[in-house]
C-alpha cells in the first residue's frame, strides 16, 4: 500500500513539474504551497470586506460572498495556468467602493447595470491586451498621474473605513468631524486599526486578517456582535443565483455609461500593470530590458478574471499587490497561485464567521484603513519639486475622497495636467492622448454635471 502511495506521489510531483517547471524556477512543491498559504493569509480580508461593500447596493451579502470567492479562485487559476506566475487575483479594493458608492448609490445606476459596465470594461481590457495599443496607452499616461490615482484610491477607501466605523462623522459646521470615541464601536475600530498596524510593523503574516478577527472577537466578547450558531456551513447555489448572471449589459450600453466603463478599465489596467511590475521586480522576474516575460498572458488573465467576475456577480477583479508576500516566502510559479485559489474555495465553508465579521462594521474598518495607508506608500514617487507634475497629482489625491468619487478625482487630474504643463511652457511633454482625455473629461463636467 505504501508503495502505491509513493508511486502516486512521484507521479503527482512529475505532473506538477511539467505544468509549473518547478526545478527550472528554483523552487519545490513544499515552498510553493507555503508561499500560497502566505498570500492567502495576507489577502483573505477581501472575503469579509467585498461583500460588505457591495451589499450596500442591495445585492445579497451571501451571494456576493460566493461570487467573491469563486471569481478570486477563477482569476487566480487563470494566472497559474496561463502565465505560470505566483500572482493572486480578487475583486479590487477601491473599484468595489467606486461600484457601490459612486456608481450605484451616487449615480442611481442599478447594480445589475453596473455589473454590465464591469463586463464591458473587461471585454475592452481583453481587446486592449491582445493589441499593440496596450504599450502605447501605458506610455502615454504620465507616471505622476498613475501614482497619484493609486494613492488617491487608498485615501478614498481609508475614508470609507473611517466613516463606516463612526470614527469620522458628519459635522454641520465643518462637514466632517471626529466620532465619539466613548462609544464602543468607534473605539474598537481605532484599537483594531492600531493593532493591525503594529502587526504589520512586526511583519506578521496575515496581519490584516488577524486585525479583523481580533476586532470581531472583542466585539463579540462585549456583546456588540452575536456569535454564529455554527462554524461550518455548505454554500448555497440558490443564494449565489441572486447575483450570478444578473448583469444587464444592454442597459449599460443604452444608458451610455462610457465614463463609468472607462474608469473601471483605466484603474484596472494601470493597477494591474503597476502590481505586475512591482511584484515582479521584487521576485526577479523581469528580463535584462526590464520587461516581464509572458506579460500578455498575465494581463489577459486579469482581463478575463474581470469578465468572469461580472458574470459571477462581483465588481472588477484585479491582480493583488499582496502577492508580494507569497513571493517573499519563495513562491515562483503558478503552483503558488493554485494554492491560493484552493484556500479561497475552502473558505466558503466558514461563511457563518464571515457574516459575523461583516455584521460588525468596526471589524472591517481596520482592513480598509490599513490597506488605504499601504496604497499611499507610492506617493513618494511623485516629483514634488516640479509643480507641473506635483499640482495635478495633488488635485487627484485631494479630490477623490473630498468628492467621494474616484471618477471625479481621475477627471480633475487629467484636466489639470495638460493645462498646467501648457502654462509652464512644457506642453510638448504631454502625449496627445492625455489632451484628448482632458477634453473629454471637461465635456463631462460641462454636459453631465448634476
Amino acid at each position: 500500500m505504501s508503495g502505491r502511495t509513493e508511486v502516486a506521489g512521484r507521479r503527482d510531483a512529475g505532473l506538477l513539474e511539467r505544468w509549473f517547471r518547478l526545478t527550472e524556477n528554483g523552487t519545490t512543491v513544499r515552498t510553493e504551497i507555503a508561499a500560497g498559504l502566505t498570500t492567502f493569509m495576507t489577502m483573505a480580508y477581501i472575503i469579509f470586506v467585498n461583500p460588505g461593500i457591495l451589499s450596500a447596493t442591495g445585492m445579497s451579502f451571501d451571494g456576493v460572498l460566493i461570487a467573491t470567492v469563486v471569481a478570486t479562485a477563477f482569476g487566480t487559476l487563470l494566472m497559474a495556468f496561463m502565465a505560470n506566475y505566483p500572482f493572486a487575483l480578487a475583486p479590487g479594493m477601491g473599484l468595489n467602493a467606486y461600484f457601490a458608492f459612486s456608481v450605484v448609490l451616487g449615480r442611481g445606476v442599478p447594480w445589475e447595470t453596473a455589473l454590465g459596465a464591469v463586463f464591458i470594461s473587461g471585454i475592452l481590457f481583453v481587446l486592449l491586451t491582445l493589441s499593440r495599443v496596450r504599450e502605447a496607452v501605458a506610455d502615454a499616461v504620465p507616471q505622476g498621474l498613475k501614482v497619484a490615482i493609486s494613492a488617491a484610491i487608498g485615501l478614498f477607501i481609508a475614508f470609507i473605513g473611517l466613516q463606516g466605523a463612526g470614527l469620522i462623522v458628519d459635522n454641520p459646521a465643518t462637514l466632517v468631524g471626529l466620532g465619539d470615541l466613548r462609544q464602543p464601536g468607534p473605539l474598537l475600530a481605532l484599537l483594531g486599526t492600531l493593532f493591525t498596524a503594529g502587526l504589520l510593523a512586526l511583519r506578521v503574516r496575515g496581519a490584516i486578517l488577524w486585525g479583523v478577527l481580533a476586532t470581531t472577537l472583542a466585539g463579540a466578547l462585549l456583546g456588540l456582535v452575536p456569535w454564529p450558531q455554527r462554524i461550518i456551513e455548505l454554500p448555497s447555489l440558490a443564494t449565489w443565483s441572486t447575483v450570478a448572471l444578473k448583469l444587464d449589459i444592454g442597459a449599460a450600453l443604452r444608458l451610455g455609461l462610457l465614463e463609468i466603463i472607462l474608469v473601471f478599465l483605466f484603474v484596472d489596467f494601470f493597477d494591474t500593470m503597476g502590481t505586475l511590475v512591482g511584484v515582479s521586480t521584487r521576485a526577479g522576474f523581469l528580463d535584462e530590458r526590464g520587461r516581464l516575460p509572458r506579460a500578455q498572458q498575465a494581463m489577459l488573465s486579469d482581463a478575463l478574471g474581470t469578465v468572469f467576475g461580472a458574470l459571477a456577480g462581483t465588481s472588477t477583479v484585479t491582480t493583488y499587490v499582496e502577492s508580494a508576500s507569497g513571493v517573499s516566502a519563495g513562491g515562483r510559479t503558478g503552483l503558488t497561485a493554485v494554492t491560493v485559489a484552493v484556500a479561497f474555495l475552502l473558505s466558503l465553508l466558514f461563511s457563518p464567521i464571515v457574516r459575523m465579521v461583516a455584521d460588525f462594521p468596526p471589524a472591517t474598518a481596520p482592513a480598509l484603513i490599513v490597506v488605504g495607508a499601504l496604497m499611499m506608500q507610492v506617493i513618494g514617487r511623485i516629483n514634488w519639486e516640479d509643480v507641473s507634475e506635483a499640482f495635478p497629482a495633488f488635485i487627484t489625491v485631494i479630490a477623490m475622497p473630498l468628492t467621494y468619487s474616484i471618477a471625479t478625482g481621475i477627471a480633475l487630474g487629467f484636466i489639470s495636467y495638460p493645462v498646467v504643463k501648457l502654462l509652464s511652457g512644457k506642453g510638448r511633454e504631454v502625449h496627445w492622448l492625455v489632451y484628448l482625455l482632458a477634453v473629454l473629461f471637461a465635456l463631462r463636467f460641462a454636459l453631465l454635471q448634476g
